[in-house]
């Protein structure tokens, strides 16, 4: 399993994503680029944390906050402390460059959701008929359950128990138990009632974020200019800090930011699109730059804040 995942993360993930997120960008004329102020207005311009239910699917910013609900959360925490252990400081900046090509390729994913949807049926059997078709959508059902099921809950999990665990020492099982029933209670009320309460505890909890983050910032500011250059200096010259070679330096800084950087904003990682699927847009383009802005807050605006303080 370790051979595979050193193969798999360290090699294949980092050409995939860079490679696709390259083809999005130059297919799309840098949509990120062109269309970013288009995005930011689409969300804060629709800013609403009461909804309401919808009929027929969930409002543009309801798909978002759903979206944003999978990305921001204990991958910009655990994924930055891990990029930053294991990579150096300048794993932060390829986790910037992956995040820059994962708006276009998140932007590619939120479209051709709306554009092939379909009420009760596959999507990705009408996007690639036969059987080929039928073995993407069963692939990808399963490696989606058991990624975020699974794997990705088992992070998440396992994160918040040991944290309550070494804080104020309540039993790791007592808190799994506990985030156990609270997931239940608003999962068994079906999407209406996921969209509900990430459309009003995402902006909060962002804004919680944002503000302890800036707190410890302001009382550490003499440090942050360093802080800065160090993400910059190290990302082309990481074997000052990591040691080895410069080869095996950049290698493991670029990897580590590359997948730490899926982890955090899963921008290709298939887990949003069909949130975004569900949106009532006029057209898919809408739903697209929706879909950018998550990225850019998830990356750029609370994992780099998590990252400034913990260097």
């Amino acid at each position: 399993v370790q051979r595979i995942n050193f193969y798999l993360s360290d090699y294949i993930l980092v050409f995939l994503l860079i490679g696709t997120g390259l083809y999005f960008s130059v297919r799309t004329r840098f949509v990120q680029v062109r269309c970013f102020g288009e995005g930011m207005r689409s969300v804060f311009g629709e800013f609403n944390m009461r909804g309401g239910r919808q009929k027929g699917g969930l409002s543009s910013f309801q798909a978002l906050t759903t979206a944003i609900a999978a990305q921001v959360g204990t991958g910009n925490i655990i994924g930055a402390c891990g990029a930053i252990l294991l990579g150096g400081p300048g794993a932060i900046f390829w986790m910037w460059i992956i995040a820059f090509f994962g708006m276009a390729t998140i932007y590619a994913e939120a479209v051709l959701a709306q554009e092939t949807r379909r009420v009760a049926e596959d999507y990705i059997k009408r996007a690639f008929p036969g059987r080929f078709g039928t073995f993407l959508a069963g692939f990808f059902a399963v490696a989606l359950i058991l990624a975020l099921g699974f794997m990705g809950c088992m992070v998440q999990s396992n994160s918040i128990g040991e944290t309550c665990a070494a804080a104020f020492g309540v039993p790791s099982w007592a808190v799994g138990i506990a985030v156990a029933v609270l997931a239940a209670v608003v999962f068994l009320g079906g999407i209406q009632r996921i969209a509900g309460v990430t459309e009003k505890l995402v902006p909060v909890m962002a804004a919680l974020y944002l503000l302890g983050g800036l707190v410890v910032l302001v009382c550490r500011i003499r440090y942050l200019p360093e802080a800065v250059g160090m993400i910059f200096r190290y990302a082309f010259v990481p074997n000052a800090i990591i040691g080895g070679s410069l080869g095996y330096a950049l290698k493991m800084a670029v990897s580590q930011g590359v997948k730490r950087g899926l982890f955090s904003n899963e921008a290709g990682m298939g887990s949003t699109p069909h949130a975004h699927a569900m949106a009532k847009v006029k057209r898919p383009h809408e739903q697209g730059v929706v879909a950018m802005t998550g990225v850019f807050i998830d990356t750029f605006v609370v994992l780099t804040l998590n990252a400034l303080v913990i260097i």
